[in-house]
C-alpha cells in the first residue's frame, strides 16, 4: 500500500537504471524540501537512532498524517522526503499498515545504504509508527 507519490519515486528509480543516479535523485528530492523551522527542532522532533541530527514534526489534520523533517545530512534528508511520500496524507490505521521495509526495499535502498543509514531510516520509521498508534 503505498501512495501516489510514493509510486513517482517507484517510476523515477525504474528509469534511474544507475544507483548512483537514484542516489542523486534522492538527494535532489531532499534539498527540494522546505526546511523545518529551527523553533521545531527540540529534543521532542529529534529521532534517536540516526548517525546524523534528524527532526520530524508529525501532524494529523482531518485524521490524515503529515510530517515535515529535517536533517544536516543531504542523503538523510532525501530519505526523509521518501519517507514523507510513503507515509503523508495516509490515515493512522493506513500508517500502520505500511510494510515500510517492503515499499522501500522496492527501491532498493536496503542494499544500498550503510548500516548506520539503515538505523536510522529504521528510526524514522519507528517514529512515525509510533506517533500514529499513540492518536488511535
Amino acid at each position: 500500500m503505498a501512495s501516489a507519490a510514493f509510486e513517482e519515486i517507484v517510476e523515477d528509480f525504474e528509469f534511474l537504471e544507475d544507483w548512483e543516479d537514484r542516489y542523486r535523485h534522492v538527494i535532489e528530492q531532499g534539498k527540494a524540501m522546505e526546511p523545518l523551522d529551527d523553533a521545531l527542532k527540540v529534543p521532542a522532533t529529534k529521532v534517536d537512532g540516526c548517525a546524523s541530527q534528524v527532526w520530524l514534526h508529525p501532524t494529523i489534520e482531518g485524521g490524515r498524517f503529515h510530517f515535515d523533517g529535517e536533517s544536516d545530512a543531504l542523503i538523510v534528508r532525501g530519505l526523509i522526503s521518501v519517507l514523507r511520500s510513503l507515509y503523508n496524507g495516509l490515515t493512522l490505521a493506513e500508517i500502520l499498515e505500511v510494510d515500510a521495509n517492503a515499499e522501500l526495499g522496492r527501491l532498493g535502498l536496503n542494499e544500498h545504504l550503510s548500516a548506520q543509514r539503515s538505523n536510522g531510516v529504521r528510526s524514522m520509521i519507528e517514529r512515525i509508527r509510533e506517533t500514529a498508534a499513540a492518536q488511535l
